[in-house]
C-alpha cells in the first residue's frame, strides 16, 4: 500500500481602503489583466512567508502604486477567512489628509477615489460584501464621524 499526503498550501494577503480625510473618498484600482481584468479592488495582494500583514501590505502597496503614502491612522477593517480555511486576508482602513495620484505597475490600468456608496463597476466581489455587511458598515460610520470630529 502506497501512502501519500495533500499539503494544502495556505495563501495569505492584505489589503489598504485609503480614505482620504478631506473628501472621505475611497482609492480603488482596475486590474490590467489575468483573470480580474477590469475588475476594481483594493491596493494589496499576497502576504509573502517572511511577512506578517502589515509587511505585506507595505510591500504591495509600494509595487502598485508607486510609494507608500503617509498614512494619518490605519485600522484593522476586517479579516476574511475562507471557509476551507486556506485563504486569509486582511483589510486595514487607511487615513490619509488628501487624494493622491498613484503611480500605476503593470498590474493596474486606472484608479478612482470614489465613495462607499458610489463604486466604480465591476467591483471585486470580496469588496461588495465587506462594504454591505452591517457591521462593517457601523465601523465606517464611527470612523467617518471620529475624522469629521478631528477635522481643523
Amino acid at each position: 500500500m502506497v501512502a501519500f499526503s495533500i499539503v494544502i498550501k495556505k495563501t495569505r494577503g492584505s489589503g489598504a481602503l485609503f480614505c482620504s480625510q478631506k473628501t472621505k473618498r475611497i482609492l480603488l484600482l482596475q486590474k490590467a489583466s489575468g483573470k480580474k481584468e477590469g475588475i476594481w479592488g483594493l491596493v494589496g495582494g499576497k502576504t509573502e512567508a517572511n511577512e506578517n500583514s502589515w509587511q505585506g501590505l507595505c510591500r504591495e502597496v509600494v509595487e502598485e502604486i508607486g510609494f507608500f503614502p503617509e498614512v494619518i491612522k490605519s485600522i484593522p477593517l476586517e479579516t476574511f477567512i475562507s471557509d476551507d480555511n486556506n485563504f486569509n486576508f486582511q483589510t486595514y482602513f487607511c487615513i490619509v489628509e488628501d487624494e493622491f495620484v498613484p503611480i500605476l505597475s503593470h498590474e493596474h490600468m486606472s484608479w478612482a477615489w470614489c465613495t462607499l456608496d458610489r463604486w466604480p463597476k465591476p467591483i471585486h466581489q470580496g469588496i461588495k460584501n465587506t462594504v454591505s455587511s452591517k457591521i462593517i458598515r457601523a465601523k465606517l460610520d464611527t470612523i467617518f464621524a471620529v475624522i469629521d470630529s478631528i477635522k481643523p
